[in-house]
């Protein structure tokens, strides 16, 4: 008699390093509870419910927590007496013809407090389905390519990397669009490294931030994803102090007319190469030239950069060779590495592989030093 496991419907929980996991889709369980796994064995079928915990765990038996879906439902094919029923094989979930696993009605998630707004629209804080903590994009469709959109939401679901914020879900269909991903407990970089904690951090912290943006660019740079817009706004902070790059090419989707010099407004001019920022050339080598600037955020405790000059003072200054001062808590070779990365020349301009190795081996020499 063969024995099944699966789950009922189409609702998806991602995990970080798989965008459908393995295990299926859950089931929506009666009167509003939890989703859970269906076990079937021949005719009979037993259902179980999955509950979450304030930190976003999971459980099916109280003390016995897993940070996902995957782990748990590996947990229980091992462990299956616990439950009284083997997991062996995942039924094939059954889909109507081209719907998408990522795309979720808007009624599953209730925004409840405005984390902030840029660009590309504002960001809330909510649940999912009243359990999940998320953070949801609402995207601005008067400034966006909407043409485009679903273009990129196909690009953001193929990318899955322990330093890139992860995407739960989309509402894609009419408007607005909501881009649903993790919630990070401590919110921005920038905001941050501004507050009384960011500002009593340590020079090895400051550097593992440092380390920790150039590896998830690293990761885009091998996807040959441009990001257009990095800075230490776009990173996003955990409870353990992890940093995940946000919003990577969500810039492109900007119309033209909003997202160019003429506008004044909207282009982040002080993040952005000269080249993209006056011709509109954007490349990992622009990217580079940015993460210069987070660096300068970062040692300077979320310092704005170019403080006091205009948009356009900025450009004029950039072209005539002036470059951002070092921070009094930068180290030497770190500053080295920042002026690298403003150079005239985007091919002169370190690739992301290259500033990870390094900013690795500075911090590594910092620890040993401190041991």
């Amino acid at each position: 008699m063969q024995l099944q496991s699966a789950f009922a419907s189409d609702l998806q929980l991602p995990t970080p390093t798989s965008p459908s996991n393995r295990s299926g889709p859950l089931r929506d369980s009666e009167n509003g509870a939890e989703p859970g796994p269906s076990v079937r064995t021949g005719a009979k079928v037993c259902h179980y419910r999955i509950s979450t915990v304030a930190d976003g765990s999971l459980y099916l038996q109280k003390g016995r927590l897993f940070p996902s879906l995957e782990e748990l439902l590996d947990y229980y094919k091992a462990n299956w007496k616990l439950i009284r029923n083997p997991l062996l094989q995942p039924c094939t979930p059954q889909k109507p013809l081209g719907q998408d696993q990522w795309e979720r009605p808007r009624s599953e998630f209730a925004l409840h407090r405005k984390l902030g707004e840029g660009y590309f629209g504002e960001v809330w804080e909510g649940l999912w389905l009243g359990s999940v903590p998320v953070a949801v994009k609402v995207i601005k469709s008067a400034d966006m390519k909407l043409a485009d959109l679903a273009k990129e939401i196909q690009t953001l679901k193929s990318l899955q990397h322990q330093r890139l914020i992860r995407l739960h879900a989309v509402c894609s269909a009419g408007e607005p669009v909501y881009i649903v991903t993790e919630l990070m407990s401590k919110g921005s970089l920038q905001a941050y490294l501004g507050s009384p904690a960011g500002q009593a951090l340590s020079l090895p912290l400051l550097l593992s931030f440092a380390c920790q943006v150039a590896e998830g660019m690293g990761y885009l740079e091998q996807r040959c994803i441009v990001h257009r817009d990095l800075a230490a706004r776009n990173v996003l902070v955990g409870d353990n102090l992890a940093c995940k790059v946000a919003d990577f090419g969500l810039a492109r989707l900007l119309k033209d007319d909003i997202y160019s010099p003429s506008s004044g407004s909207k282009i982040p001019v002080k993040w952005t190469a000269p080249e993209a920022a006056n011709y509109h050339i954007f490349s990992q080598k622009s990217d580079a030239w940015s993460f210069g600037v987070l660096l300068y955020e970062v040692f300077t405790y979320g310092q704005c950069p170019y403080e006091g000059m205009t948009n356009h003072e900025t450009l004029q200054q950039i072209a005539r060779g002036y470059r951002l001062p070092r921070p009094a808590a930068c180290p030497a070779e770190v500053y080295v590495l920042m002026l690298e990365c403003w150079k005239g020349s985007p091919e002169e301009r370190p690739t992301f592989a290259m500033l990870q190795e390094r900013l690795g081996a500075v911090h590594r020499r910092l620890h040993l030093s401190l041991m």
